[in-house]
């Protein structure tokens, strides 16, 4: 987040689990996110039942057809990533509400540059990607990167059946 003036602006490239102040060696960034969300609200005295609602939420937001099933503030913060993020359910706001979001916190090239966000924040935890839609960035964007693949590894786990 940056400041401007008394508001607080968020920048669509500081998901609160990217940037290192919040970034760990060995935990996805979304529970990263979730922990420095947990840590802010403890800080203040907010009660535990609300605290472990912001953590499911921030914890799961990209965590396609589980949140959805969740509390509503956690399956409404997935929905809003997802229309942020690739346009999911697109059509269901109006081209007018579009616009004037839009003109208010302008998208400067988002789509082109979140992915590279995304990847600043975890290239040092590959392995945390495993299993999300975040190895496809490391696939992507991080050179000699090859995504762990489920099937491999059930078949030449140690179990000798």
């Amino acid at each position: 987040m940056r400041e401007h003036g008394d508001d607080l602006m968020w920048n669509h490239s500081n998901d609160i689990g990217l940037p290192p102040a919040f970034r760990s060696d060995d935990k996805r960034f979304e529970v990263d996110g979730a922990n420095a969300a947990r840590d802010f609200l403890t800080s203040r005295g907010v009660p535990e039942e609300y605290i472990r609602l912001v953590w499911d939420a921030v914890a799961l937001h990209t965590t396609i057809g589980i949140v959805e099933y969740k509390e509503a503030e956690a399956a409404l913060m997935n929905f809003g990533v997802g229309y942020d993020v690739v346009g999911k359910n697109f059509d269901l706001i109006s081209a007018e509400a579009r616009e004037q979001v839009v003109k208010a916190f302008p998208r400067d090239s988002f789509k082109h540059k979140i992915l590279h966000a995304f990847l600043e924040g975890f290239k040092h935890k590959p392995e945390t990607t495993y299993g999300t839609i975040n190895a496809d960035v490391c696939e992507m964007l991080l050179p000699g990167y090859k995504r762990p693949n489920f099937c491999h590894s059930v078949l030449h786990s140690r179990w000798d059946d």
